[in-house]
């Protein structure tokens, strides 16, 4: 009986295989390697981009503030104040929906005497709801001034109606600050009273 001998030193391996899967491996590494590098270069530039628009964004944010700060400085305190308070008082009114621009100006046309102008209208809403209504009022006599404030009394349309204070202006007319209660809801019911007689 013959046996076969293996004459080779070493026993024969399959290099190829391993060789090849040696290059496939490290094909792979090579593929995820530079993939991981495209990466880093990608998200390197996002960054580089980000830190430009913050950058920016600061230096936006710096100017704002330097220009808020110098529209505060040149404000006055004092007529921002009073603006604060007309736009409280304005705010007040609309809520409280009383306050009526047309009805008190159709009211004024009809008890403004000829030779009485009126210069400036404040309405005030007082901490009881009331209202209080401010009128400039600029004639030629103290007597077209007096009729004026009979007219609004008799008419309803303001009651207690002082004037504040009287002199004569830079034009030679008088002017005067005249201040009362108005009250168009009286007004309206007697306007309204013989229409319901009818």
């Amino acid at each position: 009986m013959s046996r076969r001998l293996n004459l080779s030193t070493r026993p024969f391996y399959n290099e190829r295989a391993v060789h090849a899967a040696l290059g496939v491996v490290g094909a792979a590494v090579l593929a995820i390697t530079a993939f991981n590098l495209w990466e880093v270069y990608a998200l390197s530039g996002r960054q580089a981009e980000f830190q430009g628009r913050i950058a920016m964004a600061e230096s936006k944010t710096r100017d704002d503030r330097e220009k808020a700060a110098k529209i505060r400085a040149s404000v006055n305190p004092r007529d921002l104040e009073q603006t604060v308070a007309a736009a409280r008082e304005a705010n007040a009114l609309i809520d409280r929906r009383v306050f009526s621009w047309t009805e008190l100006f159709n009211h004024l046309e009809v008890t403004l005497p000829p030779q009485v102008r009126i210069s400036s209208i404040r309405p005030r809403v007082e901490k009881d709801g009331s209202i209080t209504l401010g009128i400039t009022v600029l004639a030629r006599t103290v007597d077209g001034v007096n009729t004026f404030i009979e007219n609004l009394e008799k008419d309803g349309l303001c009651s207690g109606v002082l004037s504040r204070d009287e002199f004569l202006n830079q034009d030679g007319l008088i002017q005067a600050n005249l201040e009362g209660r108005y009250a168009p809801a009286k007004v309206t019911a007697a306007a309204a009273a013989p229409e319901g007689a009818r």
